[in-house]
C-alpha cells in the first residue's frame, strides 16, 4: 500500500514539477497508468514505478566534483612560499565610501567616562576638560555623512591646547605640522592674545596623551604661532589645494570649542577673499579664545580670511578647517558675535591653509616670519567718489608704492585679483605677501581705470 506519507511533501518529478497526493492520499489506477505512459516516453518510467512501492528510495547523494587547477603546458612548476602580511594602504576622506566609514572608530577624547572633571594646569592655573570615551561608535550606515569620513582622517591630526601664565590661562586648539611634533595654532592661543611671552602649554593629543610644549615661533601680524612636543609617529594633517573649495562647498571643523576637545561641526563655505580686523577697541571681529580678553593686543589685525557658517565657537581657535577630502583649508582664528552672545551665530573665519603654511615653515626654519609692505597709507573711500576701493592718504617718499607710479588720491579697487573694498582689503592682502613677491593692482585715477604692478617691500 502507497504511504499517504509520501505523498505528503512534494516530490521532485524529472522536470515535470512536483507530484502531489489527491484528498484520499491514494493516486487512482488510471492516474497511475497516465503517468507511467508519460514516464515510460521520457525514459523515466523508473521513477514513477517507485511511487507504486511501500517507501520511496532515497536517491543516493552524488559525489562532490573536485576540480583539478588548470596548468599551462609550458608554465613553470609553482614555488610555494610562506603567506606574508598584505599592507594595505588606508582610506583616504575622498575614496573612502560614506558606508564605509561608519564602521570606522572614531577617536573622540580622553579615556574614561562621559563625567567633566577639572584638571589643574601645570604652574596651579585650573583648565576646564571633558573626558570623553575614547572611541564613537556610529550607529548603523544610514547615519554616516561626508562629516564622517572627514573626522575619520583628520581627528588624529587635531589637539587640543593648554595655555596657563601668571595672571591669565585659556584653551584652544591645534593641528599637527609634522611627525616628529611640529603643531600649528594661532599666535593668540599659544600666548594669550600677547599677555604671556613665556607661558606653560600642555597638548592633548586626540588618543589621550599629554605632553608639555614649547614655543618654536610667533606671528602677530597674521597670528600664526608653531609650538613643539616631544613626540615621534604623529599624524600629521595633509593640507589642501586653494582651489579645493569655493562658495557653498562643505567644510568641516574640528577643534575644541569650551575644551571640549575633538568637536566635529560642519557646514559651508560662506565667503572666499574676505578680510577682517582684529581689535582691542571693540570695533573688529573677536578672537576666539575662553578664558582671555584681547586686550593684550599690541595693534589692530588685518586678515586675509574664508567665512564659514561651520559652527566654531571659543576654544576653536588653532583649529582645523577641512574640505570633504579631509584636507586642510584653513585655521580657525576668529568669530563676530551678537550684542551679548559670545558663541557661534554662524559667523567664523579661518586663515586660509596655504597662507598658514607659508608662515609656519618661516617660523620653525627663521623663528619669525616676514611681511609684505607697499608704503601708503590708506583708508576707505568715500560714498561721494562714486568707486568703492582704498583711498591713498599719502606715499613714504622711495617706498614700493611711489615706485609702482601710485599717488595720493588714487583709490585701489583690485590687488593681487582681489577685490578691494576698504583699507582692511588691502592692508590684509599686502601683510600676506613675502617682501619681492610682485602684484597686479587696478586702480582709479581722475575717474579712469588703469593697470599697474608692485614690487612687495618688507614690512619691519
Amino acid at each position: 500500500m502507497t504511504s499517504p506519507s509520501a505523498f505528503s511533501r512534494p516530490t521532485r518529478c524529472s522536470s515535470i514539477g512536483h507530484v502531489r497526493a489527491g484528498r484520499s492520499g491514494v493516486p487512482s489506477v488510471e492516474s497511475r497508468k497516465r503517468l507511467g505512459n508519460i514516464g515510460n516516453f521520457l525514459g523515466k518510467a523508473s521513477i514513477l514505478r517507485g511511487m507504486e512501492n511501500e517507501k520511496i528510495p532515497t536517491p543516493t547523494p552524488r559525489a562532490s566534483r573536485v576540480r583539478k587547477t588548470a596548468v599551462a603546458a609550458d608554465a613553470p612548476p609553482i614555488v610555494q612560499h610562506d603567506p606574508t602580511p598584505v599592507q594595505r594602504r588606508p582610506f583616504l576622506a575622498g575614496e573612502m565610501p560614506v558606508k564605509t566609514a561608519a564602521g570606522i572608530a572614531v577617536i573622540a577624547g580622553l579615556i574614561g567616562g562621559g563625567a567633566g572633571v577639572a584638571i589643574t594646569g601645570l604652574t596651579g592655573s585650573t583648565f576646564r576638560t571633558v573626558v570623553q570615551p575614547q572611541v564613537v561608535t556610529i550607529n548603523g550606515t544610514s547615519a554616516a555623512s561626508v562629516a564622517t569620513a572627514v573626522a575619520s582622517k583628520a581627528l588624529p591630526s587635531v589637539v587640543t591646547i593648554e595655555v596657563s601664565g601668571s595672571a591669565a590661562a585659556g584653551s584652544g586648539s591645534g593641528v599637527i605640522y609634522s611627525a616628529d611634533g611640529y603643531i600649528i595654532t594661532n599666535n593668540h592661543v599659544a600666548t594669550l592674545a600677547g599677555a604671556e611671552t613665556k607661558p606653560t602649554i600642555r597638548v592633548t593629543l586626540s588618543d589621550g596623551r599629554l605632553f608639555p610644549a614649547t614655543i618654536v615661533g610667533t606671528d602677530p601680524i597674521l597670528d600664526v604661532a608653531v609650538i613643539k612636543i616631544d613626540a615621534t609617529g604623529l599624524t600629521p594633517v595633509v593640507f589642501g589645494d586653494a582651489d579645493s573649495i569655493t562658495v557653498g562647498s562643505e567644510v568641516v571643523a574640528i577643534g575644541a570649542p569650551l575644551g571640549l576637545q575633538n568637536t566635529v561641526t560642519d557646514g559651508v563655505v560662506s565667503a572666499l577673499t574676505r578680510s577682517i580686523t582684529i581689535s582691542n577697541k571693540g570695533n573688529g571681529f573677536n578672537f576666539d579664545l575662553p578664558g582671555t580678553n584681547q586686550s593684550a593686543l599690541a595693534q589692530d589685525l588685518s586678515l586675509p580670511v574664508i567665512q564659514t557658517d561651520a559652527s566654531i565657537n571659543p576654544g576653536n581657535s588653532g583649529g582645523a578647517l577641512l574640505n570633504t577630502r579631509g584636507e586642510l583649508v584653513g585655521i580657525n582664528v576668529a568669530i563676530a558675535s551678537s550684542g551679548s552672545s559670545s558663541g557661534s551665530i554662524g559667523v567664523g573665519f579661518a586663515l586660509p591653509a596655504t597662507l598658514v603654511k607659508r608662515v609656519a615653515t618661516d617660523l620653525i626654519d627663521h623663528g619669525s616670519a616676514e611681511h609684505g609692505r607697499i608704503g601708503a597709507m590708506v583708508s576707505a573711500v568715500g560714498a561721494a567718489n562714486g568707486v568703492i576701493g582704498a583711498i591713498i592718504r599719502d606715499i613714504d617718499p622711495g617706498s614700493p608704492a611711489e615706485a609702482a607710479g601710485l599717488a595720493k588720491g588714487d583709490v585701489v579697487t583690485i590687488f593681487n585679483g582681489v577685490t578691494i573694498r576698504d583699507e582692511i582689503d588691502i592692508t590684509a592682502q599686502v601683510r600676506s605677501l613675502r617682501p619681492g613677491d610682485v602684484a597686479t593692482f587696478t586702480y582709479v585715477r581722475g575717474g579712469v581705470s588703469h593697470e599697474g604692478s608692485v614690487t612687495v617691500g618688507s614690512l619691519e
